[in-house]
């Protein structure tokens, strides 16, 4: 039984991320680092880290789901917190490349900021829940 509609929605939405994040590279990324003239090592490192931010999401998504369905809430919380805060470092990851290597191309990244301001937002709302007391 759904106890925290917040987390089930995170929950759905990460999936969906990984899911996307995944295809997005197979299709777009990828083939163009496979065809450029970077070394093997580089294609290597640029294939297996993308993989790693799906792979990563889909566990952050079934972890949400999961912890949409436990009861006692407080077992819970700080690991919403905590998946909340490595969002954020992403996220600031993202930005401080972005600012660093391209500093004009920041809204090619807008799509990227919505998103993850919409996830920590949701994940900060569930957290906020208050459980019902058992009578």
């Amino acid at each position: 039984m759904i106890k925290n509609y917040y987390f089930l929605i995170v929950g759905i939405l990460t999936i969906l991320f990984s899911i996307t994040h995944a295809i997005n590279g197979q299709s777009t990324i990828l083939p163009v680092i496979d065809t450029s003239s970077v070394d093997l090592a580089t294609k290597t490192t640029v294939f297996y880290v993308w993989h790693i931010i799906s792979v990563e999401n889909m566990v952050f998504g079934i972890a949400f789901i999961l912890m949409a369905c436990i009861r006692d809430f407080s077992k819970v919380r700080f690991t919403a917190w905590l998946l909340a805060v490595v969002m954020v470092a992403r996220w600031a990851v993202i930005f401080g490349s972005v600012a660093y290597k391209n500093p004009t191309g920041f809204m090619d990244n807008l799509i990227d900021l919505i998103v993850i301001i919409l996830y920590v937002t949701l994940i900060i709302l569930g957290t906020k829940k208050k459980e019902k007391l058992a009578v």
